[in-house]
């Protein structure tokens, strides 16, 4: 599962036995040697989903992690990129890889940009917040996107309830839940509280349009995976 510059099992025990941005400060070093980082096909194809939709101005990477979607950006965007992330750890991991790109420090809960970006990005972070923090996540996503701006986003198909896939995730899920219900500080990770239906009604509640594209490349690993299109009205 992991390459051998990736962490050891010590490691990720103390990760998981930390907060979320304690445990990626501990695991920023060796975040980009383990299956956690976004792969780069889904940064392709996300590429290739957008590309006829821009090109865009300023770009920002939300939940920026060590700055694996900034090369997203970097291929869509003319104007400067930017990541935001509440890790110290992964983000001067993230400064070293791509020392031009703004790196800044932040809660994402409460974003602290104002109409200053076109388009939007984040992948694999939704997890880390649960169902009653999306809207404030959506709302500083929206605050921070000019009028037009678009947040995209990748999502997996939903899993068949006969699948070693489904089952697995459950598992992940539910061993979370006890972690979090007997040690504190929590350790938010959660792979199946983000259905679509509940995602779009959060951005619907936000003020964005929203819509899907399959990410027809990646069809082969994943059902049906989509892109989330969610879109900041145009000023009147």
């Amino acid at each position: 599962m992991f390459s051998p510059q990736g962490p050891s099992l010590r490691e990720l025990a103390a990760q998981a036995l930390s907060s979320v941005e304690r445990g990626y400060d501990l695991l920023a070093t060796k975040f980009d040697h383990t299956p956690f980082r976004t792969p780069e096909g889904v940064l392709n194809a996300t590429v290739g989903a957008l590309r006829p939709l821009g090109p865009f101005g300023q770009g920002l990477d939300v939940c920026c992690g060590t700055g694996a979607g900034v090369g997203v950006l970097e291929r869509l965007c003319n104007g400067r990129t930017a990541g935001v992330d509440f890790s110290a750890g992964m983000l001067t991991q993230a400064s070293e890889a791509h020392p031009d790109v703004r790196w800044v420090r932040a809660d994402a809960r409460g974003l602290p940009f104002t109409e200053s970006f076109d388009l939007a990005v984040s992948f694999g972070a939704l997890g880390h917040f649960l169902p009653a923090e999306r809207p404030a996540l959506f709302a500083g996503v929206h605050r921070a996107l000019r009028p037009g701006g678009l947040f995209a986003f990748p999502l997996g198909a939903p899993t068949p309830i006969m699948s070693g896939r489904y089952w697995a995730l459950l598992a992940f899920d539910l061993a979370m839940r006890l972690r979090n219900a007997v040690w504190r500080p929590p350790f938010v990770m959660y792979y199946r509280t983000c259905p679509i239906k509940a995602l779009r009604d959060d951005l619907t509640t936000a003020g964005f349009t929203v819509t899907t594209v399959p990410l027809t490349p990646l069809s082969r690993d994943d059902p049906a995976p989509r892109l989330v299109l969610a879109r900041k009205a145009k000023t009147p």
